[in-house]
């Protein structure tokens, strides 16, 4: 197989929630870059309208689906229709997912523990049920979760929740990893680090953003692109012996 070929994505449909905006419209741009057709997925039909008209006038084959990820009737729902509509879907991206907001640990309740887990780890759970057995049955298939630094440092402590959350997301990834394999679908994970969304910018200080940039070998955030070139390598056959495993993008965090 040629380098060129192992890049190649042409013929395959990729679904990514949460992808009207930042970092989800930057994985669908990077797997649009390799040649895959793209599902949009948010809530707001009117944002997955727009971001999709932008993709289209870039050369993008794109659709998209509004439901609520957090919602397994719903979630069964929609791909039922997307598939109907075109091709099955041959790449999952899990990337809906945030802190929701800051709550000291002292104060979590069970409503807003609900909340962050229905979105973190819940929603992935239900899209997962929904679409592996398609792959299993065409033998041929990728998964990729969105996790965070914070599964592995912890957070702050107003982010515990969230950290939890994705922690308890790659556990998930590691167990079907190792369920799905055998069949030719491929589970995998990226943790970010701090990126420039707008998300970013509107919901940490700029005190605390100083801190997360200098705490990165790099001295910068990163740029949402470059968590979409990633996920795209690991969609494609270029990773075809890469399967459980966490990518982190983090500009050296770890070693800082």
């Amino acid at each position: 197989m040629s380098a060129q070929s192992l890049f190649d994505l042409t013929g395959r449909t990729a679904l990514i929630t949460g992808s009207s905006q930042g970092i989800g419209l930057a994985l669908a741009r990077g797997l649009a870059s390799a040649g895959a057709a793209i599902v949009l997925n948010g809530r707001d039909e009117k944002k997955l309208a727009a971001s999709a008209d932008a993709l289209r006038a870039e050369g993008v084959r794109v659709s998209t689906a509004a439901f609520d990820v957090t919602n397994g009737a719903a979630c069964a729902a929609a791909i039922e229709r997307v598939e109907a509509a075109g091709a099955p879907i041959d790449i999952l991206v899990n990337n809906a997912g945030a802190p929701v907001r800051r709550v000291h640990w002292t104060e979590l309740d069970e409503p807003f523990l609900d909340t962050v887990f229905g979105l973190n780890y819940r929603a992935p759970l239900y899209l997962c049920q929904c679409l592996t057995p398609g792959m299993i049955e065409r033998g041929r298939g990728v998964v990729i979760n969105i996790l965070s630094t914070a599964a592995w440092v912890g957070g702050t402590d107003t982010v515990y929740a969230y950290a939890s959350a994705k922690g308890a997301l790659l556990t998930l990834t590691r167990g079907l990893a190792r369920s799905l394999a055998p069949n030719g679908v491929r589970v995998l994970a990226i943790a970010p680090g701090t990126i420039d969304t707008e998300f970013q910018r509107t919901g940490t200080s700029p005190e605390m953003l100083a801190e997360l940039v200098k705490s990165n070998m790099l001295g910068r955030m990163g740029r949402p692109e470059e968590i979409g070139e990633v996920v795209a390598f690991m969609a494609t056959d270029a990773a075809s012996f890469v399967v459980g495993e966490t990518i982190h993008v983090n500009g050296g965090f770890y070693m800082s």
